[in-house]
């Protein structure tokens, strides 16, 4: 991505101003919205040769009257009257507007080996920093990027402990390159000072906070970046949510570029399956869009879109089939062919959730003739047409679409890794609901083996290992699932937090796994750190919550706990007579172990307590519920973060 602290100095053109566009612009303490409503809003750029509110020109010796040119008695002397002292003034200045009038990096670099024979290290701060920005905003060699970086951050670092934009803005720069370079911790370290160094400012008062909030933009941004690339999600969404505020701040009200944002941080909130969150700024950025261009705009249709995928996640399918049906109709008016595809295929996933398999068949063998033979759309067409059809139990029809889609995607694995992990999370489900586990493990432990590659795709990581641990489970291989669970639960904890309810999910798996080995407390440990979680991701009423609380009654009746075994065993008769006459069957065997476990003597059972592994959720990349399909979600994203 080209860097927006780059731009905030060197573009001269007036560019449109977009969260999450990967030539995002950070200049937005001057920006000036046009109403016309088929124009982005445009911003004004600071000149190349200034920082805002002072001048970026190299040439610090100016700054002592001593060295102002208007102080001399003959302002243009001849050749003759020049002393030496006069003349390395004027070398100086020469070469100082050599590389402010340079336009390319090749231009800057030649100019600036002339400036380096004329000033010292400290001189060259600002120059190294323009140099740097410009090297960065073209993207090509990171490490010198990241050498001009360190030597303008040496230069305006100063020892007295002041701060100012330049040192903000070299701070920033060091991180980008970093980031470039894939040194992310290196890279979060340099952004949090900028950061740091940003609010100090904006606490004293030093600078004006229409100077501050671009490059507090830019630093926020590339946080957001920065720890999305190292699989932490949830801590990115917070820096994108300050993105949003810095933008509302600077744009109008009802602006079309405000409408993209909110509709940016709804996608990025969709990325870590939290739909309730993506909900509002998905009505927002479509409120936005239909006020400032009408019902049948591009951008409409891309909300909508995006709320189809919402529903979808909440599982109101009707909804969601009723918004991809109206994105369509737009985007076929603008004929906008590939993202009409990916729509129809959406809609035909939304048909499957809602049962309606023949329909979606049909569907997709209309749209199928569209594809190239070799194309990723073709092997997605052919994996929901093979998810139809298992649905309606056609085995062999449905493996004959998974074996094409699979072989479609065996030659996209080393250009498009992450989109084919997602179909082969998706193609593994129907072999899992055609009881064909070894398959379905197989095609995890190779998207595993992809995904570890990927930092940036930590969570989608764990939420594979997850699976791979539970179908091991269920398979009766449980020694081997231990690691996965183990190392499932560390990356999605890292990813989203340790009260995830889907990290609940796999504590209660290995959980499972200790008591079939005969650990019951490590079992009862795990049993109890999956309750508190769900008690708080889910709630006590809460299914699953419950079997998690009876699993943990139960691991500490085979550790011989009795007390404590009747105690959770008394929470889960609560719990289910609080679901009514709906969960009666429930209710009458919650107390039947009640009365057992009061029966009870000392000694324990010389029956093995029946431990049910907890699928995964259904609306996580760990799903394992069959009962329903469910639409893959990223791979529906427009831009998912």
């Amino acid at each position: 991505m080209r860097r927006a602290s780059s731009k905030l100095l060197l573009s001269h053109r007036k560019l449109p101003f977009s969260l999450l566009s990967r030539d995002f612009i950070t200049q937005i303490s001057t920006a000036t919205t046009t109403h016309d409503p088929n124009h982005h809003p445009t911003l004004t750029h600071l000149k190349p040769t200034k920082f805002p509110s002072s001048d970026i020109k190299t040439h610090h010796f100016q700054t002592n009257p001593s060295h102002n040119f208007n102080t001399l008695a003959d302002p243009h002397p001849s050749p003759g009257q020049i002393s030496s002292r006069q003349r390395k003034i004027k070398e100086k200045s020469q070469v100082d507007e050599a590389f402010e009038s340079a336009e390319t990096a090749e231009e800057m670099l030649r100019a600036f080996k002339d400036m380096e024979a004329s000033f010292d290290e400290r001189e060259l701060g600002l120059a190294c920093l323009k140099l740097g920005l410009k090297l960065d905003q073209e993207g090509e060699d990171p490490e010198k990027t990241l050498s001009f970086a360190n030597r303008a951050l040496k230069a305006l670092d100063r020892d007295d402990n002041r701060v100012s934009l330049p040192l903000a803005m070299a701070l920033q720069l060091l991180g980008s390159s970093c980031y470039s370079l894939k040194r992310f911790n290196d890279s979060l370290g340099y952004l949090n000072r900028a950061n740091r160094v940003l609010t100090r400012l904006e606490e004293e008062g030093s600078c004006s906070v229409d100077d501050i909030r671009p490059i507090l933009h830019a630093v926020q941004l590339e946080l957001a970046n920065t720890k999305t690339a190292m699989g932490r999600r949830e801590e990115a969404l917070e820096n994108l949510k300050n993105c949003l505020s810095i933008k509302e701040m600077t744009l109008g009200e009802n602006s079309r570029e405000l409408g993209n944002a909110n509709r940016d941080l709804a996608e990025a909130y969709v990325s870590v399956l939290n739909f309730k969150e993506a909900m509002p700024y998905c009505l927002k950025a479509l409120e936005i869009h239909k006020g400032q261009l009408g019902n049948n705009s591009v951008e409409v249709a891309h909300d909508r879109r995006l709320l189809g995928v919402i529903y979808t996640g909440l599982e109101e399918h009707e909804k969601a089939l009723e918004q991809n049906q109206l994105s369509q109709k737009v985007l076929k008016n603008w004929g906008l062919s590939s993202d009409l595809l990916r729509a129809e295929i959406d809609a035909a996933n939304m048909q499957i959730a809602l049962g309606k398999y023949e329909e979606a068949i049909n569907g997709l063998k209309g749209v199928v003739q569209q594809t190239d033979k070799d194309s990723e759309d073709r092997a997605m067409i052919f994996t929901a047409m093979g998810k139809a059809l298992c649905y309606q139990e056609k085995f062999g029809d449905s493996k004959r679409c998974l074996e094409i889609a699979c072989g479609i995607l065996d030659k996209k694995e080393a250009t498009s890794p992450v989109e084919v992990a997602e179909a082969y999370i998706e193609i593994s489900m129907q072999y899992e609901i055609m009881n064909e586990f070894e398959t379905a493990i197989s095609l995890l432990k190779r998207t595993h083996s992809m995904l570890e590659k990927l930092p940036q795709e930590q969570h989608s990581e764990g939420s594979v290992s997850a699976r791979i641990g539970w179908l091991l489970l269920l398979t009766g291989k449980v020694q081997q699932a231990i690691p996965y669970l183990e190392s499932a639960a560390e990356r999605l904890k890292e990813c989203f937090g340790s009260k995830h309810f889907g990290v609940g999910y796999i504590y209660n798996n290995l959980g499972a796994a200790y008591l079939e080995l005969d650990r019951p407390q490590s079992a009862a440990q795990m049993f109890a750190v999956a309750k508190d979680i769900m008690d708080v991701s889910l709630g006590p009423g809460h299914v699953d919550t419950i079997e998690a609380c009876q699993n943990l009654s139960k691991a500490y009746g085979a550790m011989g706990s009795h007390p404590l075994a009747i105690k959770f065993q008394e929470q889960v008769v609560d719990a289910w007579e609080g679901h009514g006459a709906s969960a009666h069957d429930e209710l009458k065997e919650a107390r039947r172990l009640l009365e057992q476990l009061k029966k009870k003597a000392q000694e324990a059972s010389s029956k093995e307590p029946n431990i049910r592994a907890l699928p995964l959720p259904r609306n996580s990349q760990v799903s394992t519920r069959n009962s329903q399909p469910a639409v893959s979600v990223r791979e529906k994203l427009p831009g998912a973060v």
